[in-house]
């Protein structure tokens, strides 16, 4: 089930564990090994034992353990001999070795600070929220037999529940309230737990709720719907994006439509961590001059994890109480090849290659896009970074662009990748328009996408920006880019300066581009040629097959004709 149970067994899935035991000489390796296989201490066992494998009945986790002797090895002189334990504490040796793997302690709990990891506290709420089904902050008996049922096939008796309850209100004064057991309460039983040396029991809720041994969901647990194609993409369906505006505003407790650092950390309360702290997604979208994440931005922040990864999507999706079909959550794009030959997509979110040279003004245009100040410094950008916005349509549509910048360094590899340009929706060359060298530099990249594009058959929509525009354009850079885009057979390049207030008619025209696949896209004279020659091969092989079609139906008349006159 995707919202709570279904999980994997106490034993986190493992079907086998293998145990080695290493020592020094003389120390009884062998010798335990041997007695915990036989139940019995052998007079002579040989030095090192070949594995030796436990049946998966010897211990209550039903797991066969395979035990490794190794070689000894002199780690220390020490003149003290060590006497074998007693047969009945052979077992407990490989028992507490099981129970160190299968039920790790470590995950769950701050020996130094003695209290719950955060990890674990945020799994627990979780998981109490899914157990709160009247959603009143308290497990009433019914809603706590359900969970007791769920996780241990069988209910606890009255008597049972109420010690449970006395137990807690005793050490927790808070965890239960006249309307059943708070969280307060919840998260001291795992204390508990703990505390008396179960570790096992936790393990059993937490795999029961999909839980792994690092307090992530499964990852058999996350089906996300297939590509087939690489020009096919991943978005959030309708309903999706409703469920998160919905969940947004519970957040955005002073309706201001932004969420601070505290909001947002609430918001993902009940996931391992919060998705966005790092790259790519960390200031990849808008916020207010103040710090916090508009809801433009919380959406796109979305739409970009989903681009990238989109089990983690579906995982912070389940995290944050999402507890529809995964399959309603997800959509699959049509190929962007089909949508060339329709001539129109159905597209919500369009992903934007940024091409340029260094100091061409790419990470000022990302920097733009998010409504980021301005700043006439210059700080190179190191490896790929995205920026992820909504875009506001004539007619009030709105469309999600995520521009994600290519390093110049990083050009030629990128693109000697065949599918480099398949997931590309439009790709922009930046360029300074006061800078000769800056214009060279974003042609040789042009004429290197459109040749990549055409070899690969994932010909991709170009936009050519002249930024700077705020500074004198080099003569020779203006006359040369206008004649490149007509011979390449697209639009003269968009002049912009990121100081000015009209650069949101340039995302507009990246958007608009996008929405028209089988514009712009940009054709070089040996793509011309190739073409042109297909063509002419096709209307052949057209006139060929006519032609052949034709004698052979005048044959067939002719024989019917002979028939029918010979008889």
């Amino acid at each position: 089930m995707l919202g709570g149970f279904g999980g994997k067994s106490s034993s986190g899935g493992r079907k086998s564990l293998r145990v080695a035991v290493a020592g020094d000489k003389g120390t009884g390796k062998s010798s335990l090994i041997s007695a915990v296989a036989s139940e019995t201490f052998p007079d002579n066992v040989p030095r090192v034992l070949p594995p030796t494998t436990l049946p998966a009945d010897a211990y209550p986790d039903y797991i066969p353990i395979t035990i490794i002797d190794t070689p000894s090895r002199s780690l220390s002189n020490h003149p003290n001999c060590v006497v074998l334990p007693e047969l009945s504490m052979a077992p407990d040796v490989f028992y507490y070795a099981l129970k160190a793997v299968l039920h790790p302690t470590f995950p769950l709990f701050d020996q130094e600070k003695q209290c719950l990891k955060p990890r674990l506290r945020r799994a627990v709420q979780r998981i109490f929220n899914f157990c709160d089904q009247d959603l009143d902050g308290a497990l009433n008996d019914a809603e706590l037999n359900d969970f007791q049922v769920n996780c241990f096939g069988a209910p606890l008796d009255p008597v049972e529940l109420m010690g449970v309850k006395r137990v807690v209100q005793e050490r927790q004064p808070d965890g239960v309230t006249d309307l059943g057991l708070t969280l307060p309460g919840f998260l001291f039983l795992f204390s508990l737990f703990i505390e008396r040396g179960r570790p096992e029991t936790a393990w059993a809720i937490l795999r029961k709720f999909g839980y792994n041994d690092s307090l992530e969901l499964n990852t058999e647990l996350l089906t996300v719907p297939a590509k087939h194609s690489p020009d096919q993409s991943i978005e959030l369906t309708n309903e999706t994006m409703d469920f998160l505006r919905g969940f947004f505003q519970l957040y955005d407790l002073d309706n201001d439509g932004a969420l601070r650092p505290d909001e947002l950390d609430d918001l993902f309360q009940t996931a391992p961590d919060s998705p966005w702290l790092e790259a790519p997604y960390k200031d990849a979208a808008e916020k207010t001059p103040g710090g916090k994440l508009t809801i433009n931005g919380f959406l796109s922040e979305w739409a970009l994890m989903t681009l990238l990864d989109p089990r983690k999507t579906l995982a912070n999706l389940i995290y944050i109480g999402y507890g529809h079909d995964p399959a309603s959550a997800f959509s699959v794009t049509r190929k962007r090849s089909v949508d060339r030959k329709k001539q129109r997509t159905e597209r919500n979110v369009f992903q934007c290659f940024v091409f340029g040279p260094k100091k061409s003004g790419k990470s000022a245009l990302l920097d733009s896009f998010l409504e980021s100040k301005f700043s006439d410094g210059y700080k190179a950008t190191v490896g790929e970074r995205y920026a992820a916005n909504v875009v506001d349509q004539p007619g009030g549509c709105k469309k999600t662009l995520i521009l994600r910048e290519i390093p110049e360094d990083r050009v030629k590899k990128f693109l000697a990748n065949k599918e480099a340009l398949a997931a590309c929706d439009v790709a922009v060359v930046v360029y300074d328009s006061s800078d000769v060298y800056s214009w060279r530099k974003a042609r040789e990249m042009l004429m290197e996408v459109a040749r990549k594009g055409e070899e690969s058959g994932y010909g991709t929509p170009c936009v050519l920006v002249a930024a700077k525009d705020d500074l004198d354009a080099y003569p020779m850079s203006v006359q040369e880019s206008d004649r490149v885009c007509m011979e390449l057979g697209i639009d003269i390049p968009v002049s912009v300066s990121m100081k000015d207030d009209e650069r949101n008619s340039l995302f507009r025209k990246i958007v608009s581009t996008a929405e028209n696949p089988h514009m712009s896209v940009p054709e070089t004279e040996s793509g011309r040629r190739s073409k042109n020659i297909r063509q002419v091969v096709n209307s052949s092989l057209l006139f060929v097959s006519v032609g052949t079609a034709v004698g052979f139906a005048g044959l067939a008349a002719y024989r019917a004709y002979s028939a029918r006159k010979n008889a």
